[in-house]
């Protein structure tokens, strides 16, 4: 693949993929983890004499207009992190995307308004999705891909549009893939996987990848119930898929076969209801029970004191460890402690570390660690897990032709 070094982009208009994917709440961002890993391949290009035109999406709008899904806001933060204007088009390929891209000079940029309030970006349908690329490619004289995030997704902007424009990889993905090669192809061991979030069925491909690479997965979060009830356990009202419960039980038989350890919680923290975690209003009915001890009226929200020791332990002697998924209600203060005790656990430790994406990074960030202490945090979970996976990621093959 190029890189942006391999580009003459004086004077030309750069069309930037990036992902700028991030939370919202009113209006204003809480994490902008995701606008800074793209913002140095940006300037980059600026300071080069680029025009840059800078395109993303965010949310899930349903191919048309939604206020609550603007860019504008990004826009804002952007050119705060960037130390210059970003003119914001309230379009994506109408009127006013064309009007401001044609009044860039070199060394200016421009967001364009989300990708996705355009029907064609998404689209399933070859010709549709095509109509979006060709609109977008009169935009612009070259592409760079550096929405990690999105590589996954064969969208218009991600897997059609390098194909109509000469095209090369953004910093930010080349640095991603990079990463992913140290996690697949050059480990060194041990090599320990730590797995969190709500549901199995979101990590089964993974878990079935791993079998063979790593040496410990650890499991917390939603999904640990599931495992925990394939060996036997009750788990009260805890998050379940009963439906995953032989596959769970498959891997498991697989792990011993391929001496890969499962470690599993051996106690949890539970509550007879869901927190608000908007609020942080304090949990009453709070305790740490036993992991084969949980309480029929209660649900599991995050691992105790013995398994954050247990996982601590298992995460000491690692030389690369991947981390993916919170393993616990991170968002509220009282089931916050084994997700920040993970964290923990990596920034002490001498392994090659990457969070794998997602929820994970913004916890790293909510919790206040310093994310110079992380190997790498990666912008992209489902893109992270998916190359993992094994899978061919449309974006990575569009940006490699």
């Amino acid at each position: 693949m190029k890189t942006i070094e391999d580009l003459d982009v004086a004077g030309k208009r750069v069309f930037v993929r990036a992902d700028l994917n991030v939370p919202l709440s009113g209006g204003t961002i809480t994490d902008d983890g995701r606008i800074r890993a793209v913002a140095p391949t940006i300037a980059k290009l600026l300071e080069r004499g680029a025009k840059v035109v800078v395109a993303s999406h965010l949310g899930r709008p349903k191919g048309e207009p939604d206020p609550q899904f603007s860019l504008a806001p990004v826009a804002v933060r952007l050119g705060e992190i960037l130390g210059k204007p970003v003119a914001f088009a309230a379009d994506t390929v109408g009127e006013s995307a064309k009007a401001t891209v044609a009044a860039l000079a070199d060394g200016e940029v421009t967001l364009l308004e989300n990708l996705r309030f355009n029907a064609g970006e998404t689209s399933k349908d070859d010709a549709e999705r095509g109509a979006f690329a060709d609109e977008l490619a009169r935009l612009a004289d070259l592409y760079v891909g550096d929405g990690f995030g999105a590589v996954h997704r064969k969208h218009a902007s991600v897997y059609d549009l390098p194909a109509r424009l000469p095209h090369a990889v953004g910093d930010l993905i080349a640095t991603e893939v990079g990463v992913l090669k140290r996690l697949t192809e050059e480990v060194e061991r041990p090599y320990v996987v730590v797995l969190g979030g709500s549901k199995v069925s979101d990590k089964v491909g993974v878990i079935d990848n791993l079998l063979g690479k790593a040496d410990r997965i650890l499991i917390g979060g939603g999904m640990a119930y599931t495992f925990l009830y394939a060996l036997g356990n009750e788990v009260g009202i805890s998050l379940l898929q009963k439906d995953q419960v032989p596959t769970v039980l498959e891997y498991l038989e697989r792990g011993k076969q391929n001496n890969v350890e499962f470690v599993l919680p051996v106690d949890v923290a539970v509550s007879a209801s869901f927190p608000d975690t908007r609020t942080h209003a304090p949990v009453e009915d709070f305790e740490v029970v036993d992991a084969d001890g949980i309480p029929a009226d209660k649900e599991g929200l995050d691992i105790g004191p013995k398994t954050r020791a247990l996982f601590a332990e298992k995460l000491a002697d690692a030389k690369t460890v991947f981390w993916n998924g919170p393993v616990g209600v991170f968002e509220h203060p009282t089931f916050a402690e084994g997700t920040k005790a993970v964290a923990q656990a990596l920034t002490d430790s001498d392994a090659f570390t990457v969070v794998g994406g997602g929820d994970s990074a913004a916890a790293v960030r909510i919790l206040g660690f310093d994310e110079e202490k992380f190997g790498h945090i990666s912008t992209g979970g489902g893109a992270s897990l998916e190359y993992l996976e094994g899978k061919t990621l449309p974006g990575l093959a569009a940006l490699e032709g």
